[in-house]
């Protein structure tokens, strides 16, 4: 694929884009439509701390949440009050609900960052992108890997042809899940494909381009007495490649298993864990930085979030586009709904 991309690391594309701006720069106002999601509060609490923003408070009609975020010091707002006082708004409620109050956000002409995945449809996908474009504001999609400097390196390698021609790209996110996440999951028919295969379908499309077909499976294999989409797995066909992607909700140990893989013709680089990132590369010649046979790559410490944000700040001052485009942004939507059986 051909575009502007953020290569090698996290903090070298902080630091490109902090250049670009004021050597004070200028707090801005974030507000947060919902903190409910499992990525809400850790965000909240970022925005409270972080010198590129103003946290106005949160919209959270959950008491629960809502007693969270002000326990960190957030304000308690209300919807319209949130909205008129940001520039920038953090929807981060549940996935069903995520599509109105983007759209509010929208209407409004304010920036979005939006939860991940951002609609339950691409149709409403499609509005929100479409709204973005017309009002002239930018919609950042809240996939906390696109900084994360072990996936990048993988994906840099393959785009520079090292790996040799690419012909499989898979991914493993498991995880495992109390009652409550499990009741959330399953609100969404794709379960866990929907809810974490996303992460990986996202750097997978957005390497591999447009896919020809995708075939999910969607199981219920766990012993829990409800119809979550527990064990899933979807097939991605590709031009000259095939990828997988693969998430189940029964693995007590599963954050240390998760891998990012990419195979060619010269070799292969796998990232595995995905936090803190380690690369493997292993090559049958010399290619780019990266010597014949195998060899391991650690990075700079990589925090959650942060990342993401500081280019949300830094593209909002400076009025630049953000790393992905929305046009990336639509194909890797489809191909996670096609992934997860709601297309």
């Amino acid at each position: 694929m051909h575009r502007r991309t953020f290569l090698q690391t996290a903090a070298a594309a902080t630091l490109t884009l902090s250049a670009d701006a004021a050597e004070t720069p200028r707090r801005v106002r974030l507000g947060f439509l919902g903190c409910s999601h499992s990525h809400g509060m850790p965000k909240v609490k970022l925005a409270l701390e972080s010198a590129d923003w103003e946290c106005t408070g949160v919209f959270e009609p959950d008491e629960k949440h809502r007693a969270a975020a002000e326990k960190l010091g957030a304000k308690s707002l209300s919807q319209e009050q949130l909205i008129a006082a940001s520039e920038v708004i953090a929807v981060e409620c549940d996935a069903k609900n995520r599509y109105a109050l983007a759209k509010a956000a929208l209407l409004a002409g304010k920036h979005v960052h939006i939860e991940k995945p951002p609609t339950v449809t691409l149709a409403e996908f499609r509005e929100l992108l479409t709204l973005a474009r017309e009002k002239k504001v930018l919609m950042q999609m809240g996939y906390m890997w696109r900084f994360n400097p072990g996936i990048n390196a993988a994906i840099e390698a393959a785009r520079q042809g090292w790996l040799g021609d690419v012909y499989l790209v898979r991914g493993v996110i498991n995880t495992s899940l109390n009652a409550e996440s499990r009741r959330s999951f399953g609100e969404i028919a794709g379960g866990t494909m929907f809810e974490l295969g996303c992460h990986l379908v996202d750097p997978m499309i957005r390497l591999m381009g447009k896919h020809a077909k995708v075939t999910p499976v969607l199981r219920h294999d766990s012993k829990d007495n409800d119809q979550l989409a527990d064990n899933c797995v979807a097939v991605f066909d590709f031009k000259h490649a095939i990828g997988t992607i693969s998430s189940a909700t029964m693995q007590p140990t599963a954050g240390a298993h998760r891998t990012f893989e990419i195979q060619g013709t010269n070799g292969i680089a796998v990232v595995k864990p995905l936090e803190q990132p380690v690369l493997t590369v292993d090559l049958a010649k010399d290619a780019g930085p990266y010597k014949k046979g195998s060899q391991v790559i650690n990075f700079p410490p990589y925090k959650r979030y942060v990342p993401e944000f500081a280019e949300l700040a830094a593209c909002v001052r400076t009025g630049k586009p953000l790393g992905v485009t929305p046009e990336e942004d639509e194909l890797v939507h489809e191909a996670l709904l096609k992934a997860s059986g709601m297309h």
